[in-house]
């Protein structure tokens, strides 16, 4: 869902730091990032999934943040509940139907920051072949120059939201309690400037 979801996402700040100056792209390291989701099962409690194929860009300006160009994509296949039985049925045509919808995709083109290091960012998630509005709150937690490896300028960014699955067709288990119709989501990225 999201070439996390995520990134998008820091129109958020007024940051004081050595990086240019100028609207730079960044990439979403996909070693360090993680795009899961939470939702209730039959009420007794949250069950945990994950994605583990995620690719993500967007477009910042640190002295405007000025956000735009924003796509993140995950491939649908790579979901994981830790359960092969339920993965199975995850996949499937009851929820996200990976043969027919095998991405998920966020685009969002600007932000609204709320302070310094918290905003949210609006944009359009495709998911099942339908596009809906999906609101991010995003909070910015470190941008610097990355201390070891690849030595680049990266912004460290927390992202949370929910979207109602039903929005999407995705209705099983909605009207009998069995499964919740919110999807909360958990987004953790390095978003790394293209040098």
């Amino acid at each position: 869902m999201f070439r996390t979801l995520i990134t998008s996402v820091i129109a958020v700040t007024s940051l004081t730091t050595t990086a240019n100056a100028e609207p730079a792209r960044y990439e979403l390291d996909p070693e360090h990032t993680t795009v899961a989701f939470m939702i209730d099962h039959i009420g007794y409690a949250g069950t945990l999934g994950i994605f583990g194929e995620i690719e993500g860009s967007f477009m910042y300006d640190m002295e405007t943040q000025e956000l735009s160009d924003v796509e993140v994509t995950v491939t649908s296949n790579s979901v994981n509940t830790f359960n092969e039985a339920r993965d199975k049925h995850v996949r499937a045509d009851d929820f996200l139907s990976v043969d027919k919808h095998p991405v998920m995709t966020f685009t969002a083109d600007a932000g609204e920051p709320a302070s310094e290091t918290n905003g949210t960012v609006t944009g359009a998630l495709t998911l099942l072949g339908e596009t809906r509005p999906l609101a991010l709150d995003v909070t910015l937690n470190k941008a610097d120059t990355y201390p070891f490896g690849h030595k680049r300028f990266v912004l460290g960014l927390t992202v949370r939201g929910s979207l109602k699955r039903s929005d999407y067709g995705m209705a099983y288990g909605v009207d009998n309690g069995l499964v919740g119709d919110e999807v909360r989501l958990m987004i953790e990225t390095e978003a790394m400037r293209v040098e």
